[in-house]
């Protein structure tokens, strides 16, 4: 524990020099106490001090964070998600954080590759290059690979060097300043801020396994293989580790390059739309899809196919989410609102006592005024967000894998409208469902079955790998900020606050011991 107070010393420093705190106030003005308990900790001898303001509010507290490198970088883009905790203002600014940091030198890249694949498979690669792209947790390396007889380029990700120690060491001090803070301000325990820096935890080490993204990323390659259009990455497994994931390089154009794609003749109108049905057909079809798919993880290949990278993020759909999803959104389109209410009470969403022509007239208040706006104002994720809070008053079961689609939606929306700002989500997303729907025969009579099965499958998990279980827990997390209160994690964090607890009371009895024997001394 006393570590942590050294490295919460350390962290008080960074904020110091990087003006976070002065940034954070044009926000939210902090306690009083809370200003005092940071000059103290970020007390300092020298005189000077980085002045990083600039009349750029969103490039200042960007800089700001990533200047103090990948736990405040983690930290900034889990909170951006989080409005409910830091407002909508400061939630948008920090939207444009950037996941950037300088490169480890290559022969660190060596030794760790060396490390984990071990002498042979390290020999075999050839032309590793220096860094071609940073970020706060890992870099990525293009090189070349024999591969059952034929030369292969790909891209190596490999982890930092100790970022797992750095992190969680860093991210255990963070949480025992919630844990002060939470002691000193009774307000603040509403925020449940210890348990906001644990989820950000659980989740970050998620991604800090690599095994785990080249798994995602070989199921998501399995269930799409077929799709006209739309290529995964192979991973090359003997290439693959906790610390290293080997995978097809890239070659193609990010979509955020609208200009270079219509040079290359790419229809920019169809590729919005294909980007919108590939989403959903992943996420209804195989109950499996990109969870992250930002404009920079999106890439269009020499042949014109749609290419995603970066698999650390993904979403996962049980049966009876699937049908859910595909059923509002599909009645929704229909403008059969009885229909809707019907799936919510048969899948058992909403109590069974809840007048059906109640919800369904509810339901028709979210859906009618979206039928009067123009094509750009139309948004999928805008009806799912609605349509939470509507439903919510019918006490609705949360659904965290339908939160994380939610927020998903978002993006891939905002994806779609910078190709073509006139895209129209229904017309886009009306065959896929309905394509789906018809595969599938009769949702509405096929609901019991669905149930009985989804049954089955959550009887299955603990057979899981371990850490199959941990990743599916950790992204429930993600999606619904939350910590049930019947998982593993939510004991390790009991056993977290238990331990800063005793610290606490153990500090207060040697501070008072203390006082008692200057006192019988002097």
């Amino acid at each position: 524990m006393l570590i942590k107070l050294l490295i919460l010393f350390k962290i008080g420093r960074k904020l110091a020099k990087s003006d976070v705190l002065n940034i954070f106030s044009k926000f939210h003005k902090p306690p009083t106490v809370i200003k005092i308990f940071f000059q103290i900790l970020s007390f300092s001898f020298s005189t000077e001090k980085e002045n990083t303001f600039n009349r750029d509010e969103k490039k200042n507290l960007s800089n700001a964070l990533q200047s103090m490198g990948t736990t405040f970088i983690k930290l900034g883009q889990f909170l951006a998600t989080r409005p409910d905790i830091i407002g909508e203002d400061l939630s948008k600014q920090l939207e444009t954080l950037q996941d950037k940091l300088p490169p480890f030198s290559l022969s660190e890249a060596k030794n760790i590759i060396k490390k984990d694949l071990g002498e042979e498979a390290f020999n075999s690669i050839i032309n590793l290059s220096e860094p071609v792209a940073a970020a706060s947790i890992a870099q990525v390396h293009k090189a070349k690979i024999n591969h059952n007889g034929k030369i292969k380029e790909v891209a190596i990700k490999i982890l930092r060097p100790n970022i797992k120690k750095i992190f969680n060491e860093e991210i255990d001090s963070l949480m025992l300043f919630a844990f002060i803070i939470e002691s000193l301000i009774k307000k603040s325990k509403r925020l449940k801020l210890i348990e906001v820096v644990f989820l950000l935890k659980e989740i970050t080490n998620l991604e800090m396994d690599l095994r785990f993204e080249a798994a995602a990323a070989n199921e998501y390659a399995e269930n799409t293989k077929n799709d006209i259009g739309f290529k995964v990455p192979e991973i090359y497994w003997n290439y693959t580790s906790e610390n290293v994931m080997t995978l097809d390089w890239v070659e193609g154009i990010s979509i955020r390059e609208t200009e270079a794609l219509e040079n290359k003749n790419i229809d920019t109108n169809k590729l919005a739309n294909d980007i919108i049905q590939n989403f959903l057909k992943h996420a209804v079809r195989d109950g499996f899809f990109h969870a992250d798919m930002h404009q920079g993880n999106i890439f269009i290949d020499k042949d014109g196919k749609i290419v995603p990278i970066d698999f650390g993020i993904m979403g996962r759909l049980d049966k009876l989410n699937k049908r859910f999803l595909a059923e509002i959104l599909f009645g929704f389109i229909q403008r059969d609102y009885k229909k809707v209410a019907e799936v919510h009470l048969l899948a058992g969403l909403v109590p069974k006592n809840v007048p059906v022509d109640d919800l369904a007239q509810a339901l028709r208040s979210i859906g009618e005024p979206i039928f009067g706006q123009s094509v750009k104002d139309i948004s999928g994720s805008k009806l799912l967000k609605q349509l939470f809070d509507v439903t919510e008053k019918f006490n609705m079961q949360t659904q965290p894998q339908l939160l994380m689609l939610q927020k998903t939606m978002v993006v891939v929306e905002g994806v779609a409208r910078k190709l073509n700002p006139n895209t129209n989500i229904w017309v886009a997303s009306k065959p896929v469902l309905e394509s789906w729907l018809k595969e599938t025969k009769d949702p509405i009579n096929s609901f019991s079955d669905t149930l009985k099965s989804t049954t089955e499958v959550l009887k299955r998990l603990p057979e899981f790998p371990e850490v199959m279980d941990k990743a599916n827990q950790a992204l429930t997390f993600l999606a619904s900020g939350q910590i049930p209160q019947n998982s593993n994690s939510y004991t390790a964090l009991n056993e977290k606050k238990k331990e800063m607890l005793s610290f606490r009371n153990q500090s207060i009895i040697g501070f008072l011991l203390l006082v008692i024997l200057l006192l019988l001394v002097f």
